[in-house]
């Protein structure tokens, strides 16, 4: 077992203090080598079809991926919005066939680390924020987004953006953390809630229900919208999943790491089987012209 080093208290203190981009804080920190992570290059919660095997791990991963990329228009442009560490663009470049795959990133060391994924995928990495696009209007035919739109300043911003740069007919997919909700019936409930948003490097703004964020598709003038909650095949096998690395792996981690994960683990347990934590894949379309 590994004792706190130097660079262990540098993370622990940037956590804490986050700065003003928290999400880039929390991901920085992260890195590109998690000793938790599904498989590697991979950071989201896979969509599993078992009950969190290690071996259908690669294949969960991959999945939720394809499951968003086949709501996007084939061979047209596609924006990644939060690209993660790349991994997940060679798999929307295998199911879309884009003739132009931008992926863009806020965390510019996620983007460096993800270069070569980035090159095997032909996507050009961009360094920008998802609530200021920095993409023409009207050039892009699907966004897809990842496992981002919760650390977003605004979903909000984030539609009304992606209606911007899609063209008529254009299509976003995306996965998001849901809160069905929001006032906590228990002392614990109360502290896995508070302790999360603050890991996560999320105020109270980020926060809203399945039907919140349909609304705010509707509102920014996507059709066709379509929330579909699918916790059971994330939470329970996911949280399975990295207690087994954590039994295995993370004996080589400081106790304090060790510790800090266990508890993040039954935070994310209780919070779902309260039915106060939902995992959503969310589709919606730009009105043809």
């Amino acid at each position: 077992m590994k004792t706190l080093t130097k660079a262990n208290v540098r993370h622990i203190g940037a956590l804490l203090r986050q700065g003003r981009n928290p999400a880039v804080t929390v991901y920085d920190s992260i890195g590109s080598d998690f000793f938790l992570e599904p498989a590697p290059g991979w950071l989201n919660l896979g969509l599993w079809e078992g009950p969190g095997d290690p071996d259908e791990a690669p294949h969960a991963v991959r999945r939720l991926v394809e499951t968003l990329a086949l709501e996007l228009p084939r061979g047209g442009t596609v924006l990644d919005v939060g690209n993660g560490l790349g991994a997940q663009d060679l798999v929307i470049a295998e199911v879309v066939g884009p003739a132009r795959l931008i992926a863009l990133n806020l965390t510019e060391s996620q983007l460096r680390a993800g270069r070569a994924r980035l090159q095997a995928a032909d996507a050009q990495p961009v360094l920008g924020d998802a609530v200021r696009l920095p993409v023409q209007t009207a050039s892009v035919d699907g966004v897809i987004s990842i496992e981002a739109a919760f650390h977003f300043p605004s979903r909000a911003r984030f539609f009304s953006e992606a209606m911007r740069v899609l063209r008529p007919g254009g299509v976003l997919a995306f996965s998001d953390f849901s809160s069905e909700r929001t006032v906590p019936h228990t002392p614990g409930e109360l502290i896995a809630g508070l302790s999360n948003l603050r890991i996560w490097g999320m105020g109270r703004g980020n926060l809203a229900t399945s039907a919140q964020i349909g609304d705010a598709m509707v509102a920014a003038g996507f059709v066709d919208v379509g929330v579909q909650k699918v916790g059971a095949r994330v939470f329970p096998p996911a949280i399975r999943l990295f207690r087994h690395r954590l039994e295995t792996l993370g004996v080589e981690q400081p106790y304090l790491y060790r510790f800090a994960a266990r508890l993040l683990l039954n935070q994310w347990d209780l919070l779902y089987r309260r039915k106060m934590m939902e995992y959503l894949l969310v589709r919606g379309r730009r009105p043809p012209a």
